[in-house]
């Protein structure tokens, strides 16, 4: 666990481009498609959790949807994010700050996050982030998760990681998350490493 998550990823972003990290995807191809299967209307509220400089707002925009909030706990990552989308990026709100302290001032009808939950490995992270979520949904809302999955790398940017299957995932969310369907990625990096993925929809009962 680190003490400073925001310090260390400011550093990552200010010193690598943003289509050099492990994570970087092109067109995220399964965020679109478990995004699109809701049938959420063009003006339903997203959160993009540590979406950062990915490239899910810029498809996200051109599908339709209107309403896109970007939280990221480095500023460089979202400064990055904006320099891409320039004028287009004009209806997207722009977050800095670490989601396990966030205090959402709305609720979203979808919250995306690829990468982030299994960064934390501490277990009160990880409940402060859930206590978030709930509070950030909205009743029937939607979860879009994406972690390492079992045979995915032990360690990721200099940080440990969890490792997850869908069924733990759901087991960790609990209850009040019902698991609509999941899918195995294999993400091919920059420097051409393959990485496992577990994708999954959940639904806010």
């Amino acid at each position: 666990m680190i003490s400073n998550p925001a310090e260390h990823w400011q550093t990552v972003y200010e010193t690598k481009s943003s289509t050099d990290v492990s994570w970087y995807q092109p067109v995220p191809q399964r965020s679109l498609a478990l995004i699109q299967s809701t049938g959420l209307p063009p003006d339903a509220a997203i959160l993009d959790v540590g979406g950062g400089a990915s490239t899910l707002v810029d498809h996200l925009l051109a599908a339709g949807f209107s309403d896109i909030t970007v939280l990221d706990v480095a500023p460089a990552a979202l400064e990055a994010a904006k320099v891409r989308l320039g004028a287009a990026g004009a209806p997207v709100q722009m977050i800095a700050a670490d989601v396990t302290a966030w205090q959402p001032s709305r609720r979203y009808d979808l919250w995306h996050d690829r990468a982030v939950f299994h960064f934390l490995v501490d277990a009160a992270l990880r409940e402060q982030y859930l206590n978030v979520l709930k509070v950030a949904l909205a009743p029937g809302g939607y979860l879009v998760m994406a972690t390492f999955g079992p045979q995915g790398p032990m360690r990721c940017s200099g940080l440990d990681v969890r490792r997850y299957s869908a069924a733990e995932l759901s087991a960790v969310l609990g209850p009040a998350f019902r698991l609509v369907t999941s899918d195995i990625e294999e993400h091919t990096t920059p420097s051409g490493n393959i990485q496992q993925f577990i994708y999954g929809l959940w639904q806010a009962e």
